[in-house]
């Protein structure tokens, strides 16, 4: 395969990396929207995200069958049909005004997302040089952070305005349905600009069949090896908390920077603002990814997760604009944290890098269980004080960080297969 054949399959899958990030980070706000709709608690409103990420521990392993018997330009673009099919049941649900199928909904558009991601990870790293793999997927990372840094500004621009936004008090009927049409269109238009990168793909097909890489297979790919390794369960428990971190923050920073302790900001401007936590997180991996050529993987690691502790423990010892500052500084300190994870447990885990990698993709699933369990402390002692539980996840993630660097490599050539 040619080189120019090559970079056109990666650009063409980088696409769909901007993809996924962006429809992900839609349920901040959604959140937001949410809560307010349905009169919610944070424990019941996070079980969006309970729903969304429940997605990677179900549907990772059918959605690795799937791509070994599809192949991977059939299994993306079936990822995407089902990501639509879950962005138009979403109107269904409002129609409704069924709380409980738009998390069917979500569930649905993410187990897209996780075959998506699937099917995408390996292609992204093994179109070009293997010595480039690190650097494909680090530029792969940085197109998945700008949708990422993009989604809430946009987001909140439509399902956080008018209707029940635009009034103080009790809202009408009127107002409610307004809400909840704007929440359609989000989706209806997520559901139109996904269904033209299907066609793109389709009609690409076989140029990335040409450029990607033969599909592994046998009993090494079975994420049960994975369980027999320390390093694997290890990683896989830094993954879990990682990702549970991050979203468990993203998802309640609408409603944190709302606070009048805090910005006192209207949901919209809040909303706006999370696009800073994550454009810290895609500003951070381009400058990670030159600290990396400095810095030990597993100390640059170390040093990013004990920030991100301090940082929850500002927000939960002060109050005013610094909480809100430390808060949405996080995102900085998340940037490097998920691909070094994946490749220091790579290096590390006696099973093979399929199945450790497999186990790791459903490590992810975190986002699902810490947000709920912040909610649950939100509806207790208030915001701030769930902040506690991130902080112990980016704790013990750099004590893993410590641990790994102490441990020698079993393979040192090993290369980060997904991202987040």
């Amino acid at each position: 395969m040619n080189r120019d054949s090559q970079r056109f399959a990666f650009a063409s899958i980088t696409t769909l990396f901007f993809a996924w990030g962006f429809i992900t980070v839609t349920i901040d706000p959604l959140i937001a929207s949410l809560r307010a709709i349905f009169s919610l608690s944070y424990a019941e409103v996070m079980l969006t995200q309970f729903a969304f990420f429940l997605a990677y521990g179900v549907v990772s392993l059918p959605g690795a069958a799937l791509v070994r018997r599809l192949g991977y330009e059939r299994s993306i673009v079936v990822a995407l049909g089902v990501m639509i099919v879950g962005c138009l049941v979403i109107p269904v649900a409002t129609h409704f005004e069924t709380f409980a199928l738009v998390l069917v909904a979500l569930f649905i558009l993410a187990g897209g997302i996780t075959v998506l991601q699937v099917a995408a990870n390996p292609l992204a790293a093994a179109l070009g040089a293997p010595e480039r793999a690190h650097f494909r997927l680090t530029l792969s990372q940085a197109f998945n952070s700008l949708g990422t840094a993009l989604a809430p500004y946009l987001m909140s621009s439509v399902v956080l305005t008018g209707g029940i936004f635009a009034v103080e008090g009790v809202a009408s009927a009127a107002q409610r349905a307004e809400s909840l049409r704007h929440i359609d269109l989000a989706f209806l238009a997520m559901a139109a600009l996904i269904a033209l990168l299907a066609v793109f793909i389709w009609a690409v097909r076989a140029r990335l069949a040409g450029a990607a890489p033969q599909l592994a297979s046998g009993e090494d790919t079975s994420v049960a090896l994975a369980l027999r390794s320390r390093w694997a369960l290890l990683g896989a428990a830094a993954i879990f908390l990682y990702v549970g971190a991050e979203v468990s923050i993203g998802s309640t920073l609408t409603n944190f920077l709302h606070e009048p302790d805090v910005f006192g900001v209207s949901l919209t401007r809040a909303g706006k603002l999370v696009s800073l936590y994550w454009l810290g997180a895609m500003l951070g991996r381009f400058a990670g990814s030159v600290l990396l050529t400095r810095l030990r993987a597993a100390t640059l690691l170390s040093l990013a997760a004990a920030c991100a502790a301090a940082l929850c423990l500002v927000v939960r010892l002060s109050h005013g604009e610094l909480s809100g500052v430390a808060a949405l500084s996080v995102g900085l300190m998340n940037s490097v944290m998920f691909p070094v994870i994946f490749t220091l447990t790579l290096e590390r885990s006696s099973a093979s890098h399929a199945a450790t990698s497999g186990l790791l993709c459903m490590a992810i699933v975190g986002g699902a269980f810490l947000p709920r369990l912040v909610g649950m402390i939100a509806d207790v002692a208030g915001l701030r004080a769930a902040y506690v539980v991130p902080l112990l996840a980016y704790a013990c993630i750099s004590t893993f960080a410590i641990a790994a660097g102490r441990a020698a490599p079993v393979n040192s050539g090993a290369t980060a297969s997904a991202a987040h």
